[in-house]
């Protein structure tokens, strides 16, 4: 699934529709007592991260959502019905957290009590008064603070229905987003058959939220895992670390705007070819992250790359449908001064993902607040991320570009880059958002040409005789290997 914002995901005029819990059932859950099960670390974190930078001042919209077609004719209660079923579906959809002073407690719905309300709100003439309104209702109706977080629409035209959905992360990961698009699909012709989808229930992310929380309250700060989260944090001076490059922030300014990057690096034969080279080490991540490990050394000139990965925390197969937040972050060290050549880089990568991998399991925020040190958020990003989704095994893939399937992301304000790497049936997708800088513009750019041009070079490389593994220096036009692009 490409991942884009909702300026670039083709939306064409017709008839809005939209879909939102029912009054009744929002009343119905003021009433709930507390369900016992907490948030999630990442939860918790992410929504006071909010309330923080709300209270500075700034409001900052970091949903998640996603845009597919449904051909022809669309029968809108049977959607509303796909719609409802697959919200119950998924437990944490219908779960939020309130204030009880400055703890966050849990309350859930019965799946009884779900219930959805749709409005007509008529007719857009023009796509960018459309995009510009989806946007906006998305940005209040997909808000942290508030409850419902999560928003269904639908376009009508005469040929066939496009349907936008947006939810606060806190309720959904990438992954979630990809499975949207085949399992309301699934639920829409089984309506339209008048039978019922023959599925195990779904494991629910708030069981997940509290044993991890069971789990993660068990360590203390003599914990391994903490111990070498304090190292990292001391080597990256005493912060989480930003992409390794100029970004041109002003560090006693506001936090800046974002912008928005994205392209296909390489085709599906030229994907494929870096994949085969890559497998031996461990597959296409660690390719990227080499890749990106070496970019950001030729534009920085730095010695040693230090990031944190994003793994999923779906390790036991029961999570594997299931909606939710499921991602930890692990910290890895990548000596890249010391390769000779881009396998070398490949060694040290797998290696460090091997090392690090376990510490992902233990959330971030359960760590820092062990630490004792003073990470008071100000922005939507406590670090800098690289992510890499193969998406070729996930239902209905296949269909993403008929369908004109998209994952949605929000560019909004933030001082980091957050960048994804997707492998699609087509190739390899590279997205990201940035501040908003010439600078920061400027040195992306480059990184996202050099990872292309790493790439393809690997599979040019390879096709010669004894060259794998060479060292692949720079095509940029005027750039030299280690020249700073701009200070």
């Amino acid at each position: 699934m490409r991942m884009t914002d909702i300026q670039r995901c083709e939306i064409r005029p017709g008839r809005l529709v939209e879909w939102t819990l029912h009054p009744t059932t929002v009343t119905a859950a003021t009433a709930l007592p507390d369900d016992s099960r907490p948030p999630a670390y990442v939860q918790e974190s992410h929504i006071r991260t909010a309330r923080t930078v709300r209270r500075d001042g700034l409001f900052v919209p970091t949903w998640l959502g996603t845009a597919f077609d449904m051909p022809g004719p669309v029968d809108l209660d049977v959607l509303q019905e796909a719609l409802r079923a697959w919200t119950l579906r998924h437990e944490t959809l219908r779960s939020g957290f309130r204030w009880a002073g400055d703890e966050m407690r849990r309350f859930t719905l019965a799946a009884d009590d779900v219930a959805l309300d749709r409005k007509d709100v008529g007719e857009f003439a023009d796509a960018a008064t459309l995009t510009r309104y989806l946007q906006d209702r998305f940005d209040i109706a997909a808000d942290a603070l508030t409850w419902p977080n999560f928003l269904f629409t639908a376009v009508v035209r005469d040929d066939g229905t496009s349907v936008y959905m947006a939810f606060d992360h806190s309720n959904v990961d990438s992954y979630s987003i990809y499975r949207i698009t085949d399992e309301i699909h699934e639920l829409y012709a089984a309506g339209l058959e008048g039978r019922t989808v023959a599925a195990a229930p779904v494991a629910s992310y708030i069981d997940f939220c509290a044993s991890e929380r069971t789990d993660a309250d068990r360590i203390d700060d003599t914990h391994d895992i903490v111990g070498r989260w304090r190292e990292f944090i001391h080597l990256c001076d005493g912060k989480l670390p930003n992409f390794p490059v100029d970004l041109g922030l002003d560090p006693e300014g506001p936090l800046p705007e974002q912008k928005f990057l994205h392209e296909m690096l390489v085709g599906d034969a030229e994907a494929a070819a870096f994949e085969a080279h890559c497998r031996p080490y461990g597959g296409s991540l660690v390719g990227i992250i080499a890749a990106v490990a070496l970019a950001a050394r030729e534009i920085s000139g730095l010695d040693v790359y230090r990031t944190v990965v994003p793994f999923h925390t779906r390790v036991k197969s029961r999570w594997a449908d299931s909606v939710g937040w499921y991602v930890g972050g692990a910290p890895i060290e990548i000596p890249v001064a010391l390769a000779p050549d881009f396998d070398s880089v490949l060694r040290m990568v797998r290696a460090a993902l091997r090392e690090a991998r376990p510490l992902s399991r233990m959330p971030i925020a359960r760590v820092l607040a062990l630490l004792g040190s003073d990470f008071r958020p100000t922005s939507p990003d406590l670090y800098s991320i690289v992510s890499y989704v193969d998406s070729r095994g996930i239902n209905g893939s296949e269909r993403w570009q008929e369908l004109n399937a998209y994952g949605l992301i929000r560019v909004s304000y933030g001082d980091q880059v957050c960048a994804w790497v997707t492998r699609l049936h087509e190739g390899l997708q590279f997205a990201c958002r940035y501040p908003d800088t010439d600078v920061a513009y400027k040195n992306m750019r480059v990184c996202m040409e050099l990872l292309r041009e790493r790439i393809v070079g690997v599979g040019r490389i390879d096709a010669l005789p004894g060259q794998a593994g060479a060292v692949l220096e720079s095509r940029v036009p005027g750039r030299v290997p280690g020249q700073q692009v701009v200070r």
